[in-house]
C-alpha cells in the first residue's frame, strides 16, 4: 500500500506538515518502545509498555495515518484504519497468547493491568526499566527512521517539485 500512497499522493503544504508531524510522533513512540524492548529475554514492562502492551503497533498506526494524511487522499486514511484492524488486531492477540505461554507467571498480571492497544495511564506504577539507544539499534528501529525520512522527502518532492 505504501507505493500506492506515494504514487497517488497529492499533498498540500498544510496536510504535508500535519501528516509528517503525526508520523514523527508515531515513530517517536516506536523508538521509545524499541529502546526498552529486550525480545525473547524478558517480558518488557517499562517505558511505553507501562501504557500499552503494543506500543510498536500504536506507533505504526500513527506513522501510517500520518503519511495517509500527508498524501492528501482521505481514502488512504480509511484504508490504513481498515488494514490495521484486519491485520494487527489478530497479530496482537496471537502475540499475547504466545507471551502468556512463555511468561506464565507474569503475563496474566501484566495483561490485566495494561491494555492491549489503546494506552491508559499507568497510575502509580514505578518504571523499573531503562531506555538504551543500543536496544533501538539492536531492534533495528533505525531503519524505520530512515524509511520515514525517505517517505517524507518523497512527499515533499511531490509537493514542491511536481
Amino acid at each position: 500500500m505504501g507505493f500506492v500512497a506515494l504514487y497517488v499522493a497529492r499533498p498540500s503544504a498544510g496536510l504535508y506538515c500535519a501528516g509528517v508531524l503525526v508520523s514523527v510522533i508515531g515513530e517517536s513512540i516506536r523508538v521509545w518502545a524499541a529502546g526498552h524492548l529486550v525480545k525473547d529475554a524478558v517480558l518488557t514492562r517499562s517505558g511505553p509498555y507501562r501504557w500499552t502492551r503494543n506500543p510498536l503497533y500504536l506507533g505504526s498506526l500513527f506513522v501510517g495515518l500520518g503519511f495517509a494524511l500527508a498524501a492528501g487522499r482521505p481514502v488512504l486514511i480509511v484504508a490504513v484504519g481498515v488494514l490495521f484492524v484486519l491485520i494487527y488486531i489478530p497479530v496482537m492477540k496471537r502475540e499475547g497468547r504466545r507471551l502468556g505461554e512463555r511468561y506464565v507467571e507474569d503475563y496474566a498480571d501484566f495483561a490485566a493491568r495494561v491494555p492491549l492497544f489503546w494506552p491508559r495511564c499507568p497510575g502509580g506504577e514505578k518504571d523499573t526499566g531503562g531506555f538504551t539507544w543500543s536496544r533501538v539499534f539492536c531492534n533495528r528501529e533505525h531503519w524505520t527512521v530512515v524509511g520515514l525520512v525517505l517517505v517524507a522527502l518523497t512527499f515533499g518532492a511531490k509537493l514542491f517539485f511536481l
